[in-house]
């Protein structure tokens, strides 16, 4: 199981040339408060000064430091030629003099045996990014040391916790610590090294509360209890160390670190180590072997194998998963294109068959949202402009003044014998002609949706074109202007279906015809009726000559003969009246405007109203048959139909090949990063894929 960490840290180097978090590989953080003396245990579990150190925040970007265990007989064998491994461990120790170096991954290959000038180069980067003036980055500064004296681990040593802002720190100082960290120890298969100092409160102990926000149940916490040499005189951290005052799961661990005197005098790790060995000895005899610096290694390195041992199933599914998932997205941005010619006339072939699809219903990918395409256009012929005609009232906007004020001015100065027809026809343009708004837009929301179904393709269907801007905007500019273009054709078209119903109002149409049989039957009843009520002394053939009169009869009914020729175009279904010809005009007297209207008024203008109503229902059925019919005939198929010759008649020159065909330079960043992060993820699978079963358990 020793080889699992090397294998993390196999996985970490992979995904850090390609700068992703996708990953949340098991790692150990440490956390606490400025001066709790967290670079100090570092340096212990190492074995070296390596760490910048000083008073106030010292540590202001994360460092991820590997520890590497070496054999020193490595060396060694690395020089047999019939070694397997040779290659491997020439590789590995190539250019090292020393048992133990460092090497940074932001000065790639450089191999750094002194650890003074790891220091340095730590302090130096991180004022590179962080600037001098105390702040803080999130940036981290990747760190491996190569030793015989340490165990594999992998450590991530963060900026300590603050309150107050010191010098030009900026003011929110303390929250973006805070983020920082939160940011790390958030990762769930991250371990929290929660480092405390003795001499303070555990109650108050920033490290364990930051932690148990993130760990509420402390499963992946372990304490780290500093400085037992600096307690008051008279107490001791028993309690603390045996878990009485704060438990924690994964256990406390107390350690003595070198004082700042110590470090000055040049004393070395290995002399700490022995003396806090006499210390806890002395102090605390009992837990002695159960705390120090060499304790705590062996915990931090069985406690990080046993946790990879259980992220390891988990790892591996999401890696592949990952893998597949970019594998596609790679798919999608396409490959460089080597034949511009050929892709050019593919390009445009798919987008026009996608167009045509989605009118169709036919489309690769179905919108299930919203209505498109050729479901939205039969909406607004069935729905929007279907029902918008059935709102329009026959008698919209015609009061009964109308009407006999139409019919008054349409006999003249000579007095009315009969209703005039000229009154019928005026009126009945008047209405019919309202239909023509609402044709004209259904032809304007027909072509509004033809051109939203461009940007349909362009989203869903034919995702090449986002790799070429200028093809893309090419192409809907050509389609643009076909559409463009057949719309006064579509729109003139449904004008003239308007015009041709004004142009000839056809009264012997067979619906109109029965519409007036129907009606002069009930006129017919009305006028035996009044008969019926006459008093016996006024004479019958009166009653009839008033009866003829006052209803129109002889517009209304059929095979009349000898009548004028406004009276012929009418119907009827009885013979005329020999009478009607010396027929008495009832309106004699001027008519009142604000007066009641007499029987035969009433009569005359329900005659009328009735008329135009049936006229206007037969003229609404056919606009709202032939509209639908036109817009596709003359905008929909005719797009449709032409398309693809057009795109290829407009954009399929050799001229414009290059132009068309250049790549946006955010598509080719895109693909170059797919395609970092895809071999990376295929290198983790395959590391991950090396690791023998057995090693798991």
């Amino acid at each position: 199981m020793e080889a699992l960490i090397p294998v993390i840290n196999k996985l970490q180097d992979v995904f850090n040339t390609v700068g992703a978090d996708i990953i949340q590989l098991p790692q150990i953080a440490v956390v606490g408060t400025q001066s709790s003396g967290k670079s100090s245990v570092l340096e212990s579990l190492v074995g070296r000064d390596l760490l910048p150190r000083g008073t106030g925040i010292v540590t202001r970007r994360p460092l991820i430091l590997q520890l590497v265990n070496v054999d020193p007989e490595d060396r060694r064998k690395s020089s047999e030629e019939n070694e397997p491994n040779s290659w491997k461990n020439e590789r590995l120790y190539k250019g090292v003099d020393g048992e133990e170096w460092g090497k940074f991954l932001h000065t790639k290959n450089k191999v750094y045996t002194d650890f003074d000038e790891i220091r340095q180069e730590i302090e130096n980067e991180t004022e590179r990014i962080s600037g001098n003036n105390k702040g803080i980055s999130d940036e981290p500064i990747h760190l491996k040391i190569f030793s015989p004296h340490v165990v594999n681990l992998t450590l991530v040593d963060l900026p300590g916790i603050t309150k107050v802002p010191v010098g030009d720190q900026p003011k929110d100082i303390e929250l973006q610590i805070r983020e920082l960290i939160l940011k790390y120890i958030s990762n769930p298969n991250c371990i929290i090294l929660a480092v405390t100092a003795a001499n303070t409160d555990m109650a108050t102990s920033e490290a364990l509360k930051v932690a148990r926000e993130v760990d509420t149940d402390g499963r992946r916490t372990l304490a780290v209890v500093t400085k037992l040499d600096l307690m008051d005189a008279g107490t001791d951290a028993m309690d603390v160390l045996m878990g009485r005052v704060i438990p924690v799961k994964l256990g406390l661990i107390g350690v003595v670190n070198r004082s700042q005197l110590d470090i000055n005098n040049k004393k070395c790790v290995a002399d700490s180590i022995r003396d806090e060995y006499a210390f806890l000895q002395k102090k605390y005899p009992s837990l002695a072997n159960r705390n120090g610096t060499k304790y705590l290694a062996r915990t931090l390195n069985r406690l990080l194998m046993h946790h990879i041992r259980d992220c390891l199933p988990e790892l591996k599914t999401r890696i592949n998963v990952l893998a597949a998932q970019y594998q596609s997205l790679l798919g999608s941005y396409g490959e460089p294109v080597d034949d511009k010619s050929s892709t050019l006339l593919q390009l445009i072939t798919k987008f026009a068959t996608e167009y045509c699809n989605t009118i169709e219903g036919t489309a690769k990918y179905i919108e299930t949202t919203e209505l498109c395409g050729g479901a939205r256009i039969c909406y607004i012929f069935h729905e929007t402009f279907g029902r918008t005609l059935e709102s329009v009232d026959p008698l919209g906007g015609l009061t009964t003044i109308d009407v006999l004020t139409a019919i008054r001015n349409a006999t003249g100065p000579r007095p009315a014998l009969f209703v005039p027809e000229v009154s019928f026809e005026l009126l009945v343009k008047r209405q019919v002609k309202r239909l023509e708004e609402p044709s004209l837009r259904c032809v304007e929301l027909v072509h509004e949706e033809m051109q939203r179904i461009i940007q349909h393709c362009s989203n869903y269907s034919t995702q090449e074109l986002l790799r070429f801007p200028k093809l893309h905007d090419a192409i809907v500019e050509v389609v643009t202007s076909l559409l463009r273009k057949r719309l006064p054709v579509t729109n003139e078209m449904v004008h003239n279906l308007v015009a041709i119903e004004l142009a000839y109002i056809n009264t012997k149409h067979p619906d109109f015809a029965d519409a007036c049989g129907v009606m002069n039957n009930n006129i017919e009843e009305q006028r035996r009726n009044r008969m019926r009520e006459l008093p016996s002394a006024v004479p019958r053939d009166k009653g009839e000559q008033e009866g003829g009169t006052g209803t129109w009869r002889g517009m209304l009914k059929k095979g009349e003969e000898g009548q004028s020729e406004d009276r012929n175009k009418q119907q009827s279904s009885v013979p005329a009246s020999p009478q009607r010809g010396h027929a008495v005009n009832l309106l004699d007297v001027p008519v009142p405007v604000a007066r009641k209207l007499s029987a035969r008024e009433q009569r005359d203008c329900e005659v009328i109203e009735r008329l135009i109503k049936s006229y206007f229902l037969i003229v609404r059925k056919n606009i709202q048959d032939s509209v639908p019919k036109a817009v596709m005939h003359f905008l929909v198929n005719h797009v449709k139909d032409s398309l693809q010759s057009e795109l290829v008649g407009q954009l399929y020159k050799p001229a414009l090949l290059d132009d068309l065909l250049t790549e946006s330079e955010d598509m080719a960043q895109r693909r170059n990063e797919a395609a970092d992060m895809l071999k990376a993820l295929q290198r983790a699978s395959q590391v991950i894929a090396e690791i023998r079963e057995t090693h798991l358990w």
